[in-house]
């Protein structure tokens, strides 16, 4: 059955029309200069430390006497072995290469099933593929929406292989594998760094490659997220040394850093920056704007950016969703605004062209972000349904991590007497996620973790008895693994060795929840 796109939760609906355009309007087409740009993100007048910042240096384009810059050739002819070496192989092996040479171009095949069609070479296996074919076999096994276990284990497997026979990775390739060693998991750790550094060792000393810019951006991404700023600060310096140019991966990713220091003023140097070097603004940028005020304590800022996010995509196409877009999709997006900003490095009087072609409008990242912080943190329950409101008039369907966080909610804020976050409005979501489930709406599926926190969300809300409830409502619709099984089992105990939260909705003296 085909995955329909539904959006329709209305636990608690309020109507904002007044900042939309009325369809009677005719779109205005938005200007979208440096200083319209530095508008979408408030900059403070006065004295004030944002002028002083960012607090890293963005390296230097041409440092004299540094020597040249590093780069690995990616000419065809310096290949090793050469482009179509191959061990020969036997008639139903060349057949089998086939089909996999065959599934390798139509890039919407599904990384298992190209795995799968490569665990069916004869060991070693990737001798028997000319290097195009191994090239892209690595780039269809990268190409994931979200790193896990899995996919980092299928990639490394062929990355073993390769050692074992002695064939070489592209700089590329190397960045794609320090990239799953660091973000095979939700949330970075020291290990996760250490693991990362350690590949990345591998790569410049044993195997001789020297790291591009993206290689570095990897390293300061993880150190980063795993809280290790000083080892940050150490990894852009190195970049900066080496006299490797910065791109809007390096703008992203100090907006991101300088967000999760809670320093506000320095994610607006670092937009600042990203403004006076021309490079192209999008939604991708404006919302790592959004997180980086939210981290940084200023949810009212953060809410400005969105309400100019949304005023400039209504002038500039009258308030029409965007085109509904997958992982690859934006990958190939991010890969043309890249291309965009080298453009506009070598002829600056095309910025403002390009720079109209760039997309500024809430995505489902922008709510996801919002939601994350109003309805887990802040527990703003009319915030969180003025957002998912607009979510659907701007006909954005809604992902299964908003139905997770509005459930997180309901367990951290409900329960308590005159809240907002009722059970009369949490059976309303319930149902709203079960019926989405039943019409197999895309990005949709029951994990543990959705199962986690609907059933403390019941508990906090109603108790015991409907939390049980609850649980053998999800298990009709839930096939899972022993082990993720063994977790919510273990769970549901906890639950029911606590205070039922039912027996305090009729206390004698304070009446009803």
């Amino acid at each position: 059955m085909k995955r329909r796109r539904v959006h329709d939760i209305s636990f608690w609906r309020q109507h904002h029309t007044n900042a939309l355009a009325s369809d009677e309007e005719a779109p205005v087409e938005p200007n979208r200069t440096r200083e319209e740009l530095m508008a979408l993100v408030d900059q403070y007048n006065g004295e004030s430390i944002t002028d002083q910042l960012p607090l890293l240096e963005l390296p230097k384009l041409y440092q004299p006497g540094d020597g040249p810059y590093l780069s690995v050739s990616d000419k065809q002819e310096d290949e090793w072995p050469p482009p179509y070496a191959a061990w020969p192989a036997t008639p139903e092996t060349k057949d089998k290469i086939v089909v996999l040479n065959e599934a390798l171009r139509d890039f919407s095949k599904d990384p298992k099933d190209i795995y799968q069609l490569y665990r069916d070479l004869p060991e070693p296996r990737v001798p028997y593929l000319e290097s195009k074919t191994r090239h892209r076999l690595l780039r269809h096994l990268s190409t994931v929406e979200k790193k896990d276990e899995l996919s980092m284990l299928r990639y490394f497997s062929v990355v073993d292989d390769m050692r074992g026979t002695a064939i070489p990775l592209s700089v590329t390739e190397w960045t794609s594998a320090i990239s799953f060693a660091a973000r095979y998991v939700s949330r970075s750790t020291e290990i996760e760094v250490e693991a990362a550094l350690q590949m990345w060792r591998e790569m410049e000393h044993i195997a001789g490659v020297k790291s591009t810019s993206a290689t570095f951006n990897v390293l300061f991404d993880v150190a980063c997220k795993a809280g290790k700023f000083t080892l940050a600060e150490m990894i852009y310096k190195e970049m900066v040394n080496r006299g490797l140019e910065y791109s809007r991966y390096h703008h992203v990713s100090l907006i991101y850093y300088n967000g999760l220091k809670g320093d506000g003023d320095g994610a607006r140097a670092a937009y600042k920056s990203m403004v006076e070097a021309g490079d192209i603004v999008d939604t991708v940028v404006l919302n790592a704007m959004i997180s980086a005020l939210l981290n940084s304590g200023e949810p009212h800022a953060a809410e400005n950016v969105y309400e100019r996010m949304k005023k400039i995509h209504i002038e500039g196409s009258g308030g029409r969703p965007l085109p509904a877009r997958d992982y690859k999709a934006q990958r190939t997006i991010t890969a043309t605004l890249r291309k965009m900003a080298i453009i506009v490095k070598q002829d600056p009087t095309r910025r403002d062209k390009l720079q109209k072609k760039a997309a500024i409008a809430p995505d489902v990242h922008t709510y996801r972000l919002l939601l994350n912080y109003f309805a887990v943190r802040a527990g703003e329950l009319d915030k969180s349904a003025r957002f998912l409101d607009e979510m659907k008039l701007f006909e954005i369907p809604l992902h299964g991590a908003l139905f997770l966080t509005l459930l997180k909610g309901f367990a951290l804020h409900g329960g308590i007497r005159y809240t907002h976050w009722s059970d009369r409005r949490l059976e309303n979501v319930w149902d709203a996620f079960l019926e989405a489930l039943d019409n197999e709406v895309a990005d949709l599926y029951v994990s543990k973790w959705m199962i986690l926190w609907a059933l403390r969300a019941f508990a906090k809300c109603s108790g015991k008895s409907r939390a049980i409830a609850a649980w053998e409502e999800i298990r009709q619709r839930w096939d899972p693994g022993e082990a993720d099984l063994d977790f919510i089992m273990q769970e549901l105990r906890y639950l029911l060795e606590d205070q039922d939260m039912a027996e305090k909705r009729n206390d004698w003296l304070l009446g009803p929840l």
